[in-house]
């Protein structure tokens, strides 16, 4: 397993080390992010690392209490006041709504988008707008946002300095099948096949999403990541025995949540990316995803089902 780490140093730029390979990512003094669940794991982290470049980064999340502290926290170690937490619950189109017009109010653009939060083999359960659970808040719930805040990201992109929009997908996105008649898992449900295809769907979306701006020159990037095997709270829902062979062996095979969000971060800032969208990173490599995600065809047609089931328009304005 590569060993990651991540540090400030004087001048405070940061560097980012993958096996072989290290990365110094200038000062985004001035940048602004938005990170979904970033109050814990994965993100938790990813919100600490940008902070410590000098971002304001602003947590989307749906547990007041634990963004409060993730905050107070990252402020702490990081030095950097400009972290705050705002209430998004990705399970509620209406909370969504909620956020963006929250941010909206602060008149403060937007650089960079991480969408990071998921759930992962839960047991079937539908979200406030009726959606199983796996596809309305890892990937609609996303989908969603994205749309919601795009106006702001291509206002806030330049030619010199794209906006950026990172989506942390899976791994397990390569077994996924999206079975477009039957996206909510009606006709058989399986905790593993849901999230397999959430994960799928997020590839999919990203690099349609990628076609999209680029078609009408925005300066937009969007970009998927793997942050590989990662020892977080996801596993909370697996059968006892995994959970017991995850305690025995994930010192070995299990990524630290700093070093699963290594991909993360170096997506959302690092020069080498500059321009370049519509790709998949593991280990900050560009990857290649699961042959099914080059699909044209079916990129567009879950985009434009998605937009059905959001009530968005797929061509027109993002308006609330």
């Amino acid at each position: 397993m590569f060993l990651i780490f991540l540090y400030s140093i004087d001048w405070g730029a940061e560097m980012l080390g993958s096996g072989h390979q290290e990365f110094f990512f200038p000062t985004q003094n001035g940048n602004v992010a938005i990170v979904t669940g970033g109050a814990k794991g994965i993100g938790y982290h990813t919100v600490k690392h940008l902070a410590r470049l000098g971002m304001h980064v602003i947590i989307a999340g749906n547990d007041e209490s634990e963004g409060q502290e993730a905050v107070r926290k990252i402020k702490e170690e990081t030095v950097n006041e400009k972290v705050e937490f705002l209430h998004c619950d990705l399970a509620s189109m209406k909370s969504i709504r909620q956020f963006v017009q929250q941010f909206r109010a602060k008149n403060c653009p937007l650089h960079v988008l991480v969408n990071n939060a998921g759930v992962m083999l839960v047991p079937e359960r539908k979200t406030e707008d009726g959606f199983e659970e796996h596809f309305g808040l890892n990937y609609l719930g996303h989908f969603l946002l994205t749309n919601l805040l795009l106006e702001t990201l291509k206002q806030s992109g330049t030619c010199s300095r794209n906006a950026r929009v990172i989506t942390v997908s899976s791994a397990t996105h390569y077994v996924g099948r999206l079975h477009l008649n039957d996206l909510q898992s009606r006709c058989f449900y399986s905790p593993h096949g849901a999230y397999a295809q959430s994960k799928l769907a997020l590839v999919l979306f990203t690099y349609q999403l990628q076609h999209l701006v680029t078609a009408d020159g925005s300066h937009v990037t969007a970009n998927v990541v793997d942050p590989g095997v990662v020892n977080t709270e996801l596993y909370k829902n697996v059968c006892w025995a995994t959970k017991v062979v995850k305690w025995m062996t994930a010192w070995l095979f299990f990524k630290t949540p700093e070093e699963g969000a290594s991909t993360s971060i170096y997506a959302a800032v690092s020069p080498e990316l500059e321009g370049v969208g519509g790709i998949y990173l593991y280990n900050e490599q560009r990857t290649k995803s699961t042959d099914v995600s080059y699909d044209d065809e079916l990129q567009r047609r879950l985009w434009t089902e998605s937009c059905k089931m959001t009530r968005i328009s797929d061509v027109g304005s993002r308006d609330l």
